[in-house]
């Protein structure tokens, strides 16, 4: 098993971080939330004790584990924001017991450092594992992959790539194919026709495949397919499109994304339900899906709260400020608690079905344009 394989087997410990994966990704209410602020005592003493900068964080703010007894106590928990993360390397494990170091962002830029143990490498696909299962995207059907980001076995630190690795384990594997390949100069380039190729093997094959990745590239194959075919290409209806790293053109220009959803959906013979987008931090690792409707649920894994940009005062439902990120399950790597450089708003639910909170992304804070891995990406098209 590699390293971003999915864990399908449920985790053997039984400490409230365990228990807590151990529930249905989507089985929100008053006991998974009160396990989750058990979970978050759990993971906080081990930062408070191994991560000197974590300490000290907490004991600035007056606070520490203990004072985590209830759910009501998670929003007075510390955050430690994003760029620290870029600018430190912040770790709670010795360097021998690191497993997987990831680094989160493209191909320029700076970079997180996220050091894995094997305990958060476990828990981290175990929870990949459990989100998309929920999801009806797991199952045993030999499958086909067209994934739009960087071959693993030349960024294979790089968490875009770590993440579609991962995405290649939730079924059983047919032909995987990477379109952004090394350039043999140190850089990588966009091979678009091998990428028109792969899609022309995919649908001649007949069985059900998965495109991943950036919008922008899965867009841009498309219109290839369109003017070397003169038609729309046809997968197998038991086929997904899962694409993560921002609604972006080649252009790197914010385009809506419910019809992009549909222009994608279209273009491959597929229902726009099948069209998934999957929002992930590398520093946090809890993936956020969309459901049918399109909009990124949060399981019990992760609690997101929003805060005011002046004040950091926590906000309501439906009132838009900067976005922080809560998981108990990183053991090695002290972002429990993150505040992110990213502005959206939580609606309470969704008319999907599906129970618990809702996370809307609007965009990047600040006046200086932060680039993360899709707009890197983007100027390889």
């Amino acid at each position: 098993m590699s390293f971003a394989s999915p864990q399908r087997s449920p985790l053997a410990g039984r400490g409230a971080v365990e228990r807590l994966i151990e529930l249905p990704a989507f089985a929100h209410g008053r006991a998974a939330d009160g396990l989750f602020a058990q979970a978050m005592r759990q993971s906080a003493k081990i930062h408070y004790k191994k991560c000197p900068e974590f300490r000290g964080i907490w004991e600035k703010a007056g606070f520490s584990p203990e004072k985590i007894r209830s759910a009501g106590d998670l929003k007075k928990i510390p955050f430690i924001f994003v760029t620290a993360f870029k600018e430190r390397r912040l770790i709670s494990t010795p360097e021998k017991d690191a497993v997987l170091t990831l680094t989160s962002s493209g191909t320029s830029g700076q970079k997180s450092m996220i050091v894995l143990d094997e305990t958060s490498l476990l828990r981290v696909r175990r929870i990949a594992w459990r989100v998309f299962d929920a999801l009806g995207m797991a199952d045993e059907a030999e499958t086909d992959y067209l994934c739009f980001t960087y071959d693993p076995r030349a960024a294979k630190n790089l968490g875009t790539a770590f993440t579609d690795e991962l995405l290649t384990g939730l079924t059983e594997t047919g032909e995987v194919f990477y379109a952004i390949k090394p350039d043999g100069g140190g850089g990588f380039y966009f091979d678009s026709e091998g990428a028109l190729s792969a899609l022309e093997r995919f649908e001649k094959r007949g069985r059900p495949s998965r495109i991943l990745g950036f919008p922008a590239h899965a867009l841009s194959l498309c219109e290839k397919f369109r003017r070397e075919n003169g038609r729309n290409a046809r997968l197998n209806p038991e086929s997904w499109v899962i694409t993560g790293g921002g609604w972006k053109d080649n252009q790197d220009r914010a385009v809506d994304k419910n019809a992009m959803r549909a222009l994608l959906a279209e273009s491959l013979g597929l229902s726009a339900g099948q069209v998934r987008d999957l929002f992930g931090m590398v520093e946090h690792g809890v993936p956020y899906v969309d459901c049918p409707l399109g909009k990124f649920h949060v399981p019990v894994y992760g609690k997101i709260f929003v805060r005011h940009p002046a004040t950091l005062e926590p906000l309501g439902f439906g009132e838009r400020g900067l976005l922080q990120f809560m998981t108990p399950y990183l053991s090695s790597y002290p972002s429990i608690s993150l505040l992110s450089s990213d502005f959206g708003w939580l609606e309470e639910k969704c008319s999907c079905g599906l129970k618990g909170p809702v996370m809307h992304v609007a965009g990047r804070a600040g006046v200086k344009k932060l680039k993360g891995c899709a707009v890197s990406a983007a100027t390889l098209l």
